[in-house]
């Protein structure tokens, strides 16, 4: 069935949900996981002094704190892979958008499945705030589990 499943995380309770159902799904196919979180870039940029615009995820303190945000996230992961006997590394892909890791890690992974999650947005605030599911969706050629 599967050998080699994309489990996508970030800090959420939702995400915890979809680690859980793939860790199951990975221990009943006997695959190998690969968790993945991404830091998105920061938006805004800040001026030097010579007036170049210089962003912000460039700076080593950035860089500092979305390694630890990472950190705290992909550890607990790992951990509960190895308690369940589950073969498991963690990727933190730093500066792209979520959707564009993901797809990404996948196919450097040569994972057969992607599993994420998504929170439903609707309306207004999907607008605003966009999908990455869809995105996912949308780019993968690799199957993609949604879990909700």
């Amino acid at each position: 069935m599967y050998k080699r499943i994309l489990i996508a995380i970030d800090a959420s309770e939702l995400s915890h949900r979809g680690l859980f159902q793939g860790l199951e799904l990975a221990k009943a196919t006997g695959a190998k996981v690969d968790i993945v979180t991404v830091s998105e870039p920061w938006a805004m940029g800040m001026y030097d002094a010579m007036g170049w615009s210089v962003g912000y995820e460039a700076s080593p303190e950035y860089r500092k704190e979305r390694e630890a945000a990472a950190e705290k996230i992909l550890r607990p992961a790992l951990e509960l892979a190895a308690a369940a006997n589950i073969k498991a590394t963690s990727r933190h892909v730093l500066d792209r958008f979520a959707a564009e890791g993901i797809v990404q890690t996948a196919k450097e992974c040569n994972s057969d499945l992607i599993i994420m999650t998504s929170h439903g947005r609707r309306g207004m605030r999907r607008m605003l705030l966009g999908s990455q599911t869809v995105e996912v969706l949308t780019h993968s050629s690799i199957p993609v589990l949604v879990i909700r």
